[in-house]
Parts: C-alpha cells; sequence; structure tokens
C-alpha cells in the first residue's frame, strides 16, 4: 500500500482502491465469474466512524408497481449492487484521513433472492492536499448537466428557473448578476472554487501579500471583488482581444465586454499603473494568480478555469496550487515580462525552453510558455508520451476538434488503432461533446437530450444554459506505471495557440498526479459515455425503464457481465486496469 492506492486479492475476487481529489476509485476483477454473479455492493466507512454506510444505486432489479420512480439514489447497493467493475465515490462530507471501503460479491440464485459471497476491506487515505506544502490539485465537479445537480433543485422550482437562477444567461451580463447566498456555488465549483477563493481570502487576511493576476474570461462578480478590495496590492493583465462583425467590436475587447469592465473597475481601485490589456499574437489565455509576501513569489495558482461563471461552475476543469517559491517565481517571471511588454515575450529565454522544477521528495514539474516560434517546442513532448505509452492514455481536451495537424492531432489519430486502453472528449464547436470510446468509435452527446427524453429510472436534466460544458485541457499517460505523466493548464494543445496565446503547459511526472487525472477522467467520460449511449438507444427504440440485469438462469439474457471477458477486448482491458 502506498497513499494513493491499495489492493487485495481474495478466492478470485480483487479490489483496488485509488485516491483521486475528494473521491474514490473503486475497481474490481473476478478470475471466474460465477454465473449468479449480480454485482458488487460498495460500504464505506468515513475517518473515526464506527458503521460502515452501504453506497445507494440509483437502479435496482424490480421497481414497485405504482409507484412513482424517482430516480434518487434509493437503493442499497446490498440489495441493488453496481453491476460494474469499477465505481468512483463522492463521500457527501469529504473528511480528512483514512477512509475503508468494503466490497462484497453479490449472488442471485435462481430462487431470485440476493446472497453475499466474498468480501474485501480496503483503507485508503482521502487527505484532500495532493501533496503538503508543494502541490494541491483541484477540480470543478462540472456538469450543471447531472442526476446529482437535479437531485439539488429545490421544491417547487423547474430545472430551467434554478439553473437561470444560479447563472446568467449571457456570460457579458456575469458582473452585474445578482448571486444566490447559497452553497450551490460552493457544490459545484469544488475543490477548485475552494482552492481560488481561498487563495484571495488569504491575501487580503495578510497585508504583506500582494497578487499578480493573469485573466481570460474575467466575470464572476466575487472574484473581482476580491481583487478590488485588495487596492493597490493588485496588478492584472486581462486579454483584450476581439474581433470585428458587421463593424461591431466583439470580444474582450470591446469596451462593454465584462473584461472591460473589470479592467476599469480595477484602475479606479488598484491604479492605472497596475492595469495592462493584451492578447499576445492572439489571446491572453493565461488563467495565474501568483501571491508574493513580502515582494517574493510564494504561491501560484494555474490550470484550465477561467475567473468566469462557467469556468468555475458549469464547466468541467481543473487547477493546480503550487505552495512552492520556485515554481511561483516562474510564473511572476512570466507576468512581470508580460506586463512590461507582451509584444516581446516570444524572444523572451522564458518562451523558449521547458523550465524544470525539482523539490526533494517532491514530483518533477516542467513548465513550457507560450507564445514561442516553433509548436513543436510544447507539443512534441505531448506527442512523446502519448505514442509510447504501453498502459492507458486518457485527454479531454477543449476544441480539439478544431486542430487539423499537428504533433498532438497525429499522436491522437494514431492512438485510436492502438490496443491500449483510452479514452478522449473533445468539444464539438459549442454543440456538444464528442466521445472517443475506449473501442475507438465516436459518439455525440447534447446535454438537452435527457431534459426531454430521459428513460427511468432517470430524471430530466438541465442543459447548464449556453456555452461549453468541458474545458479540461489534460492528457494522462500511462497512470499506473512508473513512467506515469499528466501533462495540462491552459493551453489547448494547438500549434496555432501555441505559436500565438500568451499560454502555459505543464508536465508532472507522477503517478499519484496522473492517479489523480485519470480519476477524474473517468468520472467525466463515463458521465458523457452514458448520455451518447442513451442517445443511440432512442435513435432505434427509447428505452422506458433501465434495469439491473439478473442471472441468465432467471433472464435468459447474457450475463451483464460477459462483454468484459472478450479477449483482447477494450472492456476487458478496462476491468483488468483499473480492478487487478
Amino acid at each position: 500500500m502506498n497513499d494513493f492506492e491499495n489492493a487485495k486479492t481474495k478466492s478470485g475476487f480483487s479490489m483496488k482502491v485509488s485516491r483521486g481529489e475528494r473521491m474514490c476509485l473503486v475497481g474490481f476483477d473476478v478470475a471466474a465469474p460465477e454465473a449468479d454473479l449480480v454485482g458488487f455492493a460498495i460500504e464505506s466507512k468515513a475517518p473515526k466512524a464506527k458503521e460502515f454506510i452501504p453506497l445507494s444505486n440509483r437502479i435496482a432489479f424490480d421497481y414497485p408497481a405504482g409507484v412513482a420512480v424517482d430516480g434518487n439514489r434509493k437503493f442499497l447497493s446490498t440489495e441493488a449492487p453496481f453491476q460494474k467493475f469499477r465505481w468512483v465515490h463522492f463521500p457527501f462530507h469529504p473528511a480528512k484521513g483514512i477512509y475503508t471501503y468494503r466490497a462484497t460479491k453479490m449472488h442471485m440464485p435462481k430462487d431470485g433472492t440476493l446472497k453475499r459471497g466474498t468480501s474485501i476491506e480496503l483503507d485508503i487515505s482521502l487527505d484532500p492536499v495532493t501533496y503538503d506544502k508543494f502541490l494541491d490539485v483541484g477540480f470543478t465537479r462540472g456538469f450543471a448537466s447531472s442526476q446529482a445537480f437535479a437531485d439539488r433543485v429545490p421544491m417547487g422550482q423547474t430545472l430551467e428557473s434554478f439553473g437561470k437562477s444560479i447563472i446568467p444567461s449571457d456570460g457579458d451580463a456575469g458582473l452585474e448578476f445578482p448571486k444566490l447566498k447559497s452553497d450551490i456555488y460552493s457544490w459545484m465549483g469544488f475543490e477548485a472554487h475552494d482552492l481560488i477563493f481561498g487563495l484571495l481570502q488569504e491575501a487580503l487576511e495578510d497585508k504583506t501579500m500582494s497578487v499578480d493576476v493573469f485573466a481570460y474570461d474575467l466575470n464572476e462578480p466575487d472574484f473581482l471583488g476580491a481583487l478590488e478590495k485588495l487596492g493597490k496590492r493588485v496588478r492584472a493583465i486581462v486579454d483584450d482581444s476581439s474581433k470585428k462583425k458587421d463593424g461591431v467590436v466583439q470580444g474582450h475587447g470591446a469596451a462593454d465586454s465584462p473584461e472591460s469592465k473589470a479592467a476599469d473597475r480595477l484602475i479606479a481601485s488598484a491604479g492605472a499603473d497596475n492595469v495592462r490589456r493584451t492578447h499576445f499574437r492572439g489571446l491572453q489565455h493565461h488563467k495565474v494568480i501568483v501571491v508574493k509576501k513580502d515582494g517574493k513569489a510564494v504561491k501560484v495558482l494555474t490550470g484550465s478555469t477561467n475567473f468566469s461563471f462557467r469556468g468555475i461552475y458549469i464547466q468541467a476543469n481543473n487547477t493546480m496550487l503550487f505552495h512552492n517559491a520556485e515554481v511561483a517565481d516562474l510564473y511572476a517571471r512570466v507576468f512581470e515580462s508580460a506586463f512590461d511588454n507582451p509584444s516581446k515575450f516570444s524572444k523572451d529565454d522564458l518562451a523558449n525552453k521547458w523550465h524544470l522544477v525539482q523539490a526533494t521528495g517532491k514530483p518533477a514539474v516542467r513548465v513550457c510558455f507560450s507564445p514561442h516560434d516553433d509548436s513543436d517546442l510544447s507539443l512534441n513532448p505531448v506527442k512523446g508520451a502519448v505514442d509510447q505509452a504501453t498502459s492507458s492514455v486518457f485527454y479531454s481536451v477543449a476544441f480539439l476538434n478544431l486542430i487539423k495537424s499537428g504533433p498532438t492531432k497525429e499522436a491522437f489519430d494514431r492512438l485510436i488503432k492502438r490496443p491500449i486502453f483510452s479514452y478522449g472528449v473533445c468539444d464539438v464547436a459549442g454543440k456538444a461533446m464528442e466521445v472517443q470510446k475506449p473501442d475507438g468509435t465516436t459518439g455525440l452527446v447534447d446535454f438537452s437530450f435527457l431534459a426531454a427524453k430521459a428513460p427511468e429510472p432517470f430524471k430530466s436534466e438541465w442543459s447548464g444554459g449556453k456555452g461549453i460544458n468541458v474545458h479540461h485541457k489534460f492528457v494522462v499517460t500511462d497512470f499506473n506505471l512508473p513512467t506515469a505523466k499528466v501533462f495540462t493548464g491552459s493551453s489547448n494543445l494547438s500549434p496555432g495557440g501555441e505559436e500565438g496565446n500568451g499560454d502555459h503547459l505543464i508536465m508532472v511526472e507522477d503517478r499519484k498526479i496522473a492517479t489523480a487525472y485519470a480519476i477524474e477522467a473517468l468520472r467525466v467520460f463515463d458521465h458523457l459515455h452514458f448520455r451518447s449511449n442513451m442517445q443511440a438507444a432512442d435513435a432505434k427504440a427509447k428505452p422506458t425503464k433501465i434495469a439491473l440485469r439478473k442471472p441468465t438462469s432467471i433472464s435468459g439474457k447474457p450475463a451483464w457481465f460477459e462483454d468484459y471477458y472478450k479477449p483482447d477486448t477494450q472492456r476487458e482491458r478496462d476491468r483488468k486496469l483499473f480492478g487487478s
């Protein structure tokens, strides 16, 4: 056992638990599944708790006649086992410390009763801090279009009305939008929200601290309000990219954009000398907060999360908060160079090599800043890692569909044809999500689909409003091997972006961090994969109700697990990768 993974095998039954960010992946494998195996019960015991609590399922074997199927998680997995070889568990109130998970094989003889089989118990630390005093990774919850969000709609409100009360219909109205006095924002923003606002609060309380901010989308009123409270202790570089349509300036550079309004407000609170507008050659695309103490950089928050309503509360995004002066100083120097003269940044030594930070006992971190003249500098390492992967590759790259050529496009195209486990997601021009499934096929996900055609026992879902829903930019290779790598940051991983945008790409070589990103990938991809499958089923014949499968001896139909045991298939690889 290490501090992020634990595994055990007993009587041909294998179980593995892996630490994610405030979540846990529980995986299983069965060497020779019995014909009456109907799934796995999962029970958890939180730190200091005395008893195990069964995780709940939305799906059951049967639903009582005449009783409304409401889609709530009300079926205990000890009675309605999970018919999957892996499950991501979100503790309702994540606590620091050791969680214990108990998994039990569940069987159903011909008489239709459930019987408990082999059980395994495993401990795992779900400490919310990734690497103490060095790095904390945070994800947004993402997916207002989800069953979990539907569960939180107050009595008497519709999905649509509740959604519109949380975020503005138009992001340009964000700074004037009245936020609800509710914990819904911290719930939706999840750990990324806590890291962003926690860092700003720390700077507000410590008068020896100052803050430098790179902002792209900037329309979250509480974020801007915190910067204003810092007064002259804040400097900001805000994107001003724009385009003309019918002679009218549109985009961040428009005089009435939230970014222009935010910049004007910061000029009023911090002074004109502390605010810059730029777009480098294309976009000022960084989303970065550098914190200095007594003038020296001590922390930096970075990642894909824009400081906006959609960025923090709707989209699937990630942040990295480095509690490391060397990493922080690197970003501070990039800020100084861009603040001084962004037009010359591409010629700066900061933009023309990878920068290594190796703290004793901590993961190796490399960062590459753009724009630079040759995109191969930053993208070739990504291509090499994907091409050399031997176990698995996960990627979630917003706007990947817009990349027509280059190292990353070539590597992902080759990946689909290789016999390793891979999962991928990209945005389809703002209309839907494209899911590259493990079997190499592609599925499209329309977020409004389940709003109108949710099969029982699932509820209708809110589409999440206008705009993209998945904004991650990350690639994870071989998360379960010593060669594990994660690439992330603000970069869209496109040649044009690397040569034109103010951006950054981070490479971390570490299994613990790679595992956290792999679990996030599974969470996001399974969410989309399910909706894609529902749409495909609806195109043929809408399923009227989804239920757990009973054994072949009772149902006369194939067992739920049969596809996971077909040799040389992605489902077989899935089972072995996460459960063995």
